[in-house]
């Protein structure tokens, strides 16, 4: 009953979020644009989520994330009346990083063969659902400002706030990427079996992928600024809700953890610890 209640309560709040964020957006009859985005990104996990039951497979879970944020983007470019450069290189970004991002994962899966966070709920149809239900709501929380760029009425040209957000983003997403492959690289070195990165920007930061990911919401956030009216101001919970998700759920507790577990009693993992900042990077102490 617990987790029927989760499931209802994440759907509310996403489909909540995408009702603030469409208010002053396009409209689709009695709906806006935005909610029927949010609609639509419930409903493409739900779908995936019949066939990976009937397996109890993780393999396409990730995937099916990075087509969530495909489709309900493309849905609102398509849909939208109108869109002018801000909203066009919006959608380009979260296309570019969705893409990065979901082939990125489903290849380690693919290597690795399954998703170990996976293990026990993929036994549970309910709670295995839970999880798809929350990756709807992941996709309509983190792309709520993007969403509401592309699906508002209201159309302002470049100004600083979309360069500035532009930039940022750009930082974000280079580190998340170059991280990302660095420690792909390490991980394929038989050498560094059983070994901990602390090389390249993992020498600037414990999870400088993380702090990336945070950066280039934050920076599609800023490029919304100048378009938010009223309602919609309720989609800058995106920056807030990624950087909740990773540094207080998810994210660091999970793998710094896991972390002090292997490696804990190893003197030079606690100097990396003790003389590397866990998100923000810095540049490492000589």
């Amino acid at each position: 009953m617990k987790l029927i209640f989760a499931i209802v309560i994440s759907t509310l709040i996403g489909l909540g979020v995408a009702w603030a964020g469409g208010q002053g957006g396009v409209m689709m009859g009695s709906v806006s644009l935005f909610f029927a985005c949010g609609v639509l990104a419930f409903v493409v996990n739900w779908v995936a989520y019949v066939p990976a039951n009937i397996f109890k497979t993780e393999k396409y879970y990730d995937i099916t994330g990075t087509l969530t944020y495909l489709s309900v983007t493309a849905y609102a470019v398509v849909m939208a009346d109108t869109l002018d450069l801000r909203a066009q290189i919006v959608a380009v970004l979260v296309a570019v990083w969705a893409v990065r991002l979901g082939s990125f994962l489903f290849a380690r899966i693919v290597k690795d063969g399954h998703d170990r966070r996976f293990d026990k709920i993929k036994t549970n149809p309910i709670r295995f659902f839970m999880t798809w239900t929350l990756q709807g709501l992941w996709v309509v929380l983190t792309a709520a400002c993007a969403l509401a760029i592309i699906t508002s009425t209201k159309r302002v040209p470049l100004d600083v706030f979309a360069y500035t957000g532009l930039a940022i983003w750009g930082l974000g997403f280079a580190f998340e990427a170059i991280a990302d492959h660095q420690k792909k690289v390490f991980k394929n070195n038989p050498e560094n079996k059983g070994k901990f990165i602390s090389t390249g920007l993992w020498a600037w930061s414990r999870h400088p992928n993380y702090f990336g990911e945070i950066a280039l919401w934050t920076g599609i956030a800023v490029m919304a600024a100048p378009v938010l009216s009223g309602w919609q101001w309720v989609s800058l919970v995106s920056p807030v809700f990624v950087t909740v998700l990773l540094t207080k759920v998810s994210g660091l507790p999970m793998l710094e953890a896991r972390a002090d577990k292997e490696w804990g009693d190893d003197a030079d993992y606690q100097a990396y610890r003790q003389n590397t900042p866990v998100l923000v990077p810095r540049p490492p102490r000589s």
